[in-house]
């Protein structure tokens, strides 16, 4: 680890260690989805030192982006976000290794071409349809996937691991509720559930924490965090 590496992640080697801090430098992480969560995400595991990203999403920036997704502002409406995001994540970090694919999960995306075989993905969509399909892949797979979904004042994130017995179905609706009217989020409390998923992603990377398997629930507007250990499924999915 050079001076320059060391002293830039001078405040968190303290906490992970310096084995952590190179396992992360050593980490390929996919992200997908680049919205309220993913946007966030994808800017803390940068700016921790994560060495690759891969950033998936097919959707532009619109004006009701702008109150929670950070990598964007005015001059971006109408732009593709991983064009964006990986342009602004670049700036925050020249070590880290950043590269996109503007594409939506659905039944038809080569899921093997445009994710691979990462470390670890991030779960940032906003639809259970894509999560299923997403979930679907990882657990074939073996990829840990870390789940993150924001409703209003309600939130929640868990760690997936299919090497362990958990995978998406552990969680997901049996049908999903389709929605006729946008997610309602205030930015400040998507950013905290963000913060949750980075921080899941570097504890699991970083070696120091694996928290497989507990859904933790948060409730916003009263400050309360209930944490749910769940049994494996032990799916083949």
């Amino acid at each position: 680890m050079t001076w320059e590496t060391h002293e830039r992640y001078s405040r968190q080697i303290p906490l992970i260690g310096e084995e952590g801090q190179r396992r992360l430098l050593d980490s390929r992480v996919v992200v997908v989805g680049l919205g309220g969560l993913g946007s966030l995400v994808s800017t803390y595991l940068a700016l921790a030192g994560v060495g690759k990203l891969t950033l998936i999403d097919g959707d532009r920036v619109e004006w009701s982006n702008l109150n929670r997704q950070l990598l964007y502002d005015e001059a971006s409406i109408g732009l593709p976000k991983p064009v964006i995001a990986t342009r602004r994540i670049r700036q925050y970090n020249t070590h880290t290794e950043v590269d996109y694919n503007i594409t939506r999960i659905t039944e038809n995306t080569d899921l093997e071409k445009t994710i691979g075989k990462p470390d670890l993905v991030i779960d940032a969509l906003d639809n259970w349809t894509s999560r299923k399909i997403l979930g679907k892949y990882t657990c074939k797979n073996n990829i840990p996937l870390v789940h993150a979904a924001v409703d209003g004042f309600y939130g929640q994130v868990i760690l997936l691991d299919p090497n362990k017995g958990y995978c998406i179905d552990c969680i997901a609706p049996r049908t999903e509720h389709k929605r006729k009217t946008p997610i309602p989020n205030v930015g400040a409390g998507v950013g905290v559930i963000a913060s949750l998923e980075a921080l899941t992603a570097i504890e699991y990377l970083s070696g120091i924490t694996d928290r497989t398997g507990t859904l933790y629930v948060i409730d916003l507007k009263h400050r309360q965090i209930t944490e749910l250990k769940l049994k494996p499924c032990h799916k083949t999915l």
